[in-house]
């Protein structure tokens, strides 16, 4: 199983609507992407104080490595990506991808 985790460093400008709209917009790829389990959101919650401005993110759960390689090149996923990196602060620095076999 891969754990797909996307940790969001959002332009301040970007309102909670925007971003439930990104979350919608993946959730929405389960049963479209074989082997794409479930989608998890929401802002970061922890006391540390240690998330270097990465406030929101989404974890995504696949069946297999292959799962989640169909995920990343499905045309949706790229849509949704493209509209990501425009809302976040400094573009593909404003993404934090990393990805766990659990």
């Amino acid at each position: 199983m891969i754990l797909h985790c996307v940790f969001l460093r959002f332009k301040s400008a970007v309102q909670a609507q925007e971003k439930q709209e990104i979350y919608d917009s993946i959730s929405a790829l389960v049963g479209a992407v074989p082997g794409m389990i479930e989608v998890k959101n929401g802002p970061n919650v922890s006391p540390e104080g240690l998330n270097s401005g990465f406030r929101d993110g989404f974890i995504v759960r696949f069946e297999d490595a292959e799962s989640r390689d169909a995920y990343l090149v499905h045309p949706d996923h790229v849509a949704v990506g493209d509209r990501i990196v425009s809302l976040t602060d400094g573009g593909l620095a404003g993404l934090m991808v990393f990805d766990m076999d659990v």
